[in-house]
């Protein structure tokens, strides 16, 4: 099993057995197809494609129509990747992952877009504390990052340094994330603790150690 699909549907909290209130996230998981399997022999790696929520055939290109009816499967409108060292002879195209690929308990990896914050200043993105407190003359200091460097030696600024920005919208994976409950009847996994990214934002899920880059769209379904 090479991993599941999945999508945010927001955080919640349930109790344990001794009264604890534990903070869990809720993932809609849907039936994810296997669209295309790329091997050592034919791409360099090993791979599986998986492709969740029917689209119509209309708003599909040509190109993509081709390479769904390879697989005999109708188009879809998310398509992410796998990559994994490993090699799974018994998938097949075509074939369906659902949701009870994992057990109750177990940890796995989750993988997304953490959310974008826009252009921010140095005490927000990096936690700096800024120039200190106001004294007269002072003007609009308080949030500021100080120095950045000397001016005669070496005059110039180090590549590295910590600035204002553009902060969040990364790639990000959270590991080890422990699945507290399947609701096999809805199809919703419920993790414990937050995971990375926006309401409705695709999610990539793997067990531990399997978790790899895949090509991300921004465009929320």
């Amino acid at each position: 099993m090479v991993g599941l699909i999945g999508i945010n549907c927001g955080m919640t909290s349930i109790f344990s057995k001794n009264g604890k209130n534990i903070p869990c996230t809720i993932i809609k998981i849907y039936p994810c197809y296997i669209i295309q399997i790329k091997t050592i022999k034919t791409d360099g790696y090993f791979s599986v494609q998986l492709g969740i929520i029917d689209k119509k055939k209309k708003h599909t290109c040509k190109s993509l129509q081709g390479h769904f009816k390879k697989s005999g499967v109708t188009p879809k409108k998310k398509l992410l990747e796998f990559k994994s060292k490993i090699f799974y002879p018994e998938l097949k195209l075509g074939s369906i992952i659902n949701i009870n690929s994992f057990l109750e308990g177990e940890y796995v990896d989750v993988k997304s877009f953490s959310k974008g914050k826009g252009f921010q200043g140095v005490v927000k993105r990096h936690g700096f504390s800024g120039v200190g407190e106001s004294s007269h003359g002072q003007h609009n200091r308080l949030r500021s990052p100080g120095s950045i460097g000397a001016g005669s030696d070496p005059s110039r600024v180090f590549k590295g340094k910590k600035m204002a920005g553009r902060m969040g919208g990364k790639n990000v994976t959270i590991k080890n994330i422990k699945i507290l409950k399947i609701d096999s009847d809805n199809n919703f996994l419920i993790l414990k603790g937050s995971i990375p990214g926006n309401k409705k934002s695709y999610l990539m899920i793997k067990k531990k150690y399997e978790i790899t880059n895949f090509k991300y769209s921004r465009k929320f379904y």
